[in-house]
């Protein structure tokens, strides 16, 4: 799967704009899912694609960013794994916030021209992945910043096992969910929510209630 210039993609089919709910943080992001969701199959000539998440600033990510801003004592001077970053808004939120370094990972082939823009559009630093983590223990970080990852059942417990060593190990483990149906009801600390502004281009509802937990 090659894209011949992920750079410019992002740069043609997105607008720099502020997020929401941290209008601290700009973001390239597209305006509606469809139009960006066609195009990106046509550039990687592939049908099926999983929803283009780094183009969008989804509500569990703004709510974790929101936190870290409003909560900078979670990640000042700390080593931060921004997992499944996608558009890298909970990394940009991590250095903002005084993080002593954040490694971005995510596996969709335009994440890391994605978190570069916008490493670049709010004059941070951020180092990128695109390794699947989830093969190979969780690496020797400070705090792990998780936002929208319960959309599938089977994802879903796989990044649930995989955090839950790193918890294990002593990582700080922050999840961002708007109430996704796989979210686990306990066994976590509640740490904060807020009320999201998104759009019914993405969620059912234009204000969307957002959590952030902790693994205990």
């Amino acid at each position: 799967m090659t894209i011949p210039d992920p750079a410019a993609f992002i740069r043609a089919n997105t607008r720099l704009q502020p997020v929401p709910h941290a209008p601290e943080i700009s973001l390239w992001l597209a305006d509606e899912i469809t139009p960006i969701w066609r195009m990106t199959e046509e550039e990687l000539g592939e049908l099926g694609l999983p929803p283009p998440f780094w183009a969008f600033a989804w509500a569990g990510g703004q709510a974790l960013s929101r936190y870290l801003l409003d909560n900078p004592h979670e990640v000042t001077g700390k080593r931060v794994l921004d997992f499944a970053a996608g558009s890298g808004l909970v990394g940009v939120a991590a250095m903002q916030a005084g993080a002593a370094s954040v490694l971005c990972a995510d596996i969709d082939p335009f994440c890391q021209a994605a978190v570069a823009a916008n490493a670049r559009a709010n004059d941070v630093a951020l180092d990128f992945t695109g390794q699947n983590l989830l093969d190979r223990p969780p690496p020797a970080v400070d705090v792990i910043c998780a936002g929208d990852i319960c959309y599938e059942k089977p994802m879903t417990e796989a990044v649930l096992a995989w955090l839950a060593k790193a918890r294990t190990a002593g990582t700080r483990v922050l999840i961002g969910d708007p109430g996704r149906t796989y979210f686990p009801r306990s066994g976590l600390d509640f740490l904060a929510e807020y009320r999201v502004p998104t759009t019914r281009e993405l969620e059912d509802q234009e204000i969307k209630r957002a959590s952030v937990w902790a693994l205990p």
